[in-house]
């Protein structure tokens, strides 16, 4: 496979020095963009972290620098349709993909150039909110890792009582009507944290963390990403189906939940890892949705935890072909 060198926001990027991006093709022809850090000397292995719905490279600057610290490589993927991976519609405001299962090129293309890079063995990845479907399904299907982690994934999506049905309405009827590449009602295509004061958000209760998003998409507003298009909507639910009736992969999993989580299903985390026999759900008192960017008191054991995690699950499995 080739690839390229691809723009890096060093400056806002806030990770261990020597970041680099590459720029990717994948099977089915769309750009996306892969982004890696290395310690110095020998590591204990990489940690690829998939970033959730409308996050990019940068985003993961700080992660990688803690799990570079703590002697692993880290990695991280813009996933089409965000970042500055190929957007999808003719408005790059809307996060759009048209099949849920189409992330999986994407990772395939990732761990290629993981190869090629000879990234450090043994291989782990962490999947936040929308990564952690695409991380579940990854799991599953690429039989490379060592071990898997979640915080916060997205194996069902939070609604009001209120909400449901009416979002459910949207999801399997918009695109019927043609209305397939519109937002939802009441969404927005400003992204959130530029719309969203710090005061009420659902992210982070750390001012200063949600000052470093917020900084980042001013310095480079064409990583910025607003509301999904009502098809996203309808396939991000399918692909939640489809992963709670399926049995977790035979990988040791570590999984964060933040108390006050609005984003993704509790209840459907809560299922999910109850039915892992290898699983441990960790709840944070008072934590949302980003449990790696909360308080540093917070974030500094999960990321103990993490590293804890996936130094426990040594064993060394050659990732299969992507196919």
């Amino acid at each position: 496979m080739e690839f390229s060198p691809a723009p890096f926001f060093e400056d806002v990027a806030g990770g261990p020095a020597g970041g680099m991006a590459h720029w990717l093709q994948t099977q089915d022809g769309k750009r996306i963009r892969v982004g890696h850090w290395l310690p110095q000397g020998d590591a204990q292995g990489t940690v690829m972290l998939f970033p959730g719905r409308t996050e990019y490279i940068e985003k993961y600057g700080d992660a990688a620098a803690e799990f570079v610290q703590r002697g692993f490589a880290a990695l991280a993927v813009d996933w089409r349709g965000q970042g500055l991976a190929d957007r999808l519609l003719d408005d790059p405001r809307v996060g759009h993909v048209e099949q849920f299962p189409d992330y999986q090129f994407d990772v395939r293309a990732t761990l290629e150039l993981a190869e090629q890079l000879d990234l450090p063995k043994p291989w782990f990845v962490i999947g936040h909110s929308m990564g952690g479907a695409i991380g579940f399904r990854a799991a599953v299907e690429q039989k490379c890792f060592a071990a898997c982690a979640f915080t916060g994934p997205m194996w069902g999506i939070f609604f009001t009582p209120f909400m449901k049905p009416l979002s459910r309405l949207t999801a399997y009827w918009g695109p019927r009507v043609g209305l397939g590449e519109k937002t939802p009602p009441t969404t927005s295509l400003e992204s959130y944290v530029t719309a969203q004061p710090f005061e009420g958000n659902v992210l982070t209760r750390d001012p200063s963390m949600y000052r470093l998003m917020q900084d980042q998409l001013a310095a480079h507003p064409e990583l910025a990403l607003g509301a999904p298009s009502t098809i996203w909507l309808r396939e991000a639910l399918d692909e939640c189906a489809w992963l709670m009736d399926h049995p977790a992969p035979d990988l040791p999993c570590l999984t964060f939940l933040g108390s006050h989580e609005q984003i993704v299903d509790r209840k459907a985390i809560r299922a999910r890892m109850a039915n892992w026999p290898r699983g441990t759900l960790v709840e944070i008192p008072d934590g949302e949705h980003e449990v790696m960017m909360e308080a540093p008191e917070v974030r500094g054991p999960v990321f103990d935890q993490l590293a804890a995690h996936f130094m426990a699950a040594h064993q060394d499995r050659p990732c299969a072909p992507a196919v």
